[in-house]
């Protein structure tokens, strides 16, 4: 992938640097790059350089140290939830110095020139983790960002046409039911936005933008503007408005925010600028996020590695912040080509120093898009086959979606109100987000695991091509998921069909060596269950390689939904897919999850059934 998902962006593909073709200029997205240093901070956003500068952000600048050492790294540390304080005095003592501070989920950012912090903070009472989040020094402009540019605006004599992209998922269709709504607010995680485009700025929410380089917020206006290009030509694919000149997005009525959390210079995505991220987007009524990148500087990251652990551990529990307060996360799959399902080999990590090959599991995961709860999306071309760098993976990608292939690119925004071509499944991710922003917009009810659910629902199954490396049905395969999506039937009800979804969300502990069952009562359903029967499942488990689970149907058939795979891998949030045509609809559904050995255990956090 990119760190950004199309050529670093993910769209940065971190594989192939996927060059952006604007308006017949070649823009080369940016390579890793990045020095720099840190100091003593506290969580107050860097405030606004001017007289209206808060009291808290001012004071922060003002302890600020002059002068950059080199040698600075950045590093979390990781508290059980609201024990931050607990652990930050020793910070200091151990040679680092608090950069900013998550207290709701227990992470600090914390900077030092010290070779031994981390180990030396690992041996104090309250730290449960500690990893260093990069290979290189925290750059000085940590200490005193500048403000992106602020590109010179052009016109355009382009007028709004149906693309192929938006034709392919009939987005085009879908704007007669509905534009989306102007509540729902879609936040761009990304290298930032040109809020004073033409196709952007009437939908652009300045309120809720904000930087999160380097791990904390950043407030002052601009702030949230493009280091690149990346991140505006997401902003449109998603949200472009409908006003008769450039391009439509996908959802041209909803609110655009921008979180640029990409670092200027490198364009680097690190640890606690995804942090930093997702807890804005949880504090900020984010209903979904687009995230085409992946965390550097770590193509994969390891859980046998004390850092990596680390980074795993901080943003899973950002993004499980951010999706317990109504945010959905939508991710790219990533552009090496590359079967997420097997994996053997890291060849690009880390990206911020020298990278190195190094052999690698299942175990070891793509940050954010393989976290659980994110919808990952593998890219199409035009006419819908895979797109040849999309990575996939049977039991990984959850959609697909256009992101463009050869002479056939996805058409957006630029800044400086430009527009131009670019591939990658950095470009598919915003589809999916858009349509998303759809869904919730005809339902604003419905939570996060609704929308992930009715993404999946709403899908035109496609079947595996002549190709040996899909792996699957013809109903949810390694290279499209459940399906491609489609933005039409994504709009075509305010509520799901009364009756047809149901949900429990009560926990039930799954105790080591034991079975448990988990009930819905399903009423007013005509007949029986379809063919096509979605069973999503939300287990809560450190070991699933311990686990089966099953679907126990009213008259007690059972269909098996996961047989003690995975090994090691933590959690299994995933939606199923049963022919269970036998079965009368009407009666008492059960999820069984049976725990087959000692020492791990979890419990059955939610499940679901949509008929």
């Amino acid at each position: 992938m990119f760190s950004l998902i199309p050529g670093r962006t993910a769209g940065r593909s971190r594989s192939s640097a996927i060059a952006v073709a604007a308006l017949g200029t070649i823009v080369a997205l940016a390579t890793p790059a990045g020095l720099a240093h840190a100091a003593t901070s506290d969580t107050a956003p860097v405030a606004a350089r001017s007289t209206g500068a808060s009291t808290a952000a001012t004071a922060a600048k003002a302890a600020a140290p002059a002068a950059w050492a080199a040698g600075t790294r950045a590093y979390l540390v990781i508290t059980a939830p609201g024990g931050t304080a607990a652990v930050a005095g020793s910070v200091a003592t151990k040679g680092g110095s608090v950069f900013a501070t998550y207290d709701a989920i227990g992470v600090i950012v914390a900077h030092s020139t010290s070779a031994s912090f981390a180990s030396s903070m690992r041996t104090v009472p309250g730290v449960q983790q500690v990893g260093a989040t990069r290979t290189s020094d925290v750059p000085a402009d940590a200490y005193d960002p500048a403000l992106p540019a602020d590109p010179p605006q052009s016109t355009t004599t382009l007028t709004e046409s149906n693309r192929w992209d938006m034709t392919q998922i009939k987005a085009d269709q879908a704007w007669a039911v509905t534009t989306g709504s102007a509540s729902v607010k879609v936040g761009v995680l990304d290298t930032g936005v040109d809020d004073r485009h033409q196709d952007i700025a009437p939908n652009f929410n300045a309120a809720d933008s904000a930087s999160c380089a380097y791990g904390k917020a950043d407030t002052r206006a601009g702030a949230w503007r493009d280091v690149d290009t990346h991140g505006t030509h997401v902003a449109g694919t998603i949200a472009a408005a409908k006003n008769g000149k450039g391009v439509i997005g996908v959802a041209p009525g909803v609110r655009i925010s921008s979180v640029r959390i990409a670092e200027p210079g490198s364009t680097l995505f690190f640890a606690e600028n995804t942090i930093c991220g997702f807890m804005w987007a949880g504090d900020h009524g984010f209903k979904v996020t687009n995230n085409s990148y992946y965390t550097d500087p770590w193509q994969f990251n390891c859980p046998d590695n004390l850092d990596q652990a680390a980074i795993i551990e901080g943003v899973r529990r950002a993004q499980e912040y951010a999706e317990g307060k109504g945010s959905l996360q939508v991710a790219a799959a990533g552009n090496s080509n590359y079967d997420l399902a097997n994996k053997t080999t890291d060849t690009a990590s880390p990206n911020d120093s020298t990278p190195v090959t190094r052999t690698i599991t299942n175990a070891c995961i793509d940050i954010p898009t393989e976290l659980p709860g994110v919808v990952t999306v593998a890219a199409q071309g035009n006419g819908g086959a895979k797109a040849s760098y999309s990575n996939f993976g049977n039991g990984v990608i959850d959609v697909a979606a256009p992101g463009g292939d050869g002479s056939s690119g996805v058409y957006s925004t630029l800044p400086g109100g430009k527009y131009g071509n670019m591939n990658g499944t950095s470009m598919a991710s915003p589809h999916v987000a858009g349509v998303a922003a759809l869904i919730a917009s005809v339902n604003p009810s419905f939570t996060p695991a609704q929308i992930r659910d009715q993404l999946g629902v709403q899908a035109t199954d496609r079947a595996c091509p002549s190709d040996t490396r899909c792996k699957g049905t013809a109903t949810k395969n390694g290279f499209f998921g459940e399906g491609a999506v489609d933005a039409l039937k994504a709009v075509g009800g305010s509520t799901p069909p009364p009756g047809k979804y149901f949900e429990n969300l009560t926990d039930v502990a799954v105790p080591d060596n034991t079975t448990v069952e988990s009930p819905i009562t399903v009423s007013g359903v005509t007949g029986n269950a379809p063919a096509t029967l979605k069973v999503g499942v939300d287990v809560k488990h450190t070991y699933i390689g311990d686990l089966k689970v099953d679907l126990v149907a009213p008259d007690g058939s059972v269909y098996t939904l996961h047989n003690r795979t995975g090994s090691g891998t933590d959690n299994i949030a995933q939606t199923y897919t049963v022919n269970a045509s036998s079965e009368v609809a009407n009666g008492v559904w059960k999820l069984r999850v049976n725990d087959n050995a000692s020492q791990d255990t979890g419990k059955i956090d939610a499940w679901n059934l949509t008929f």
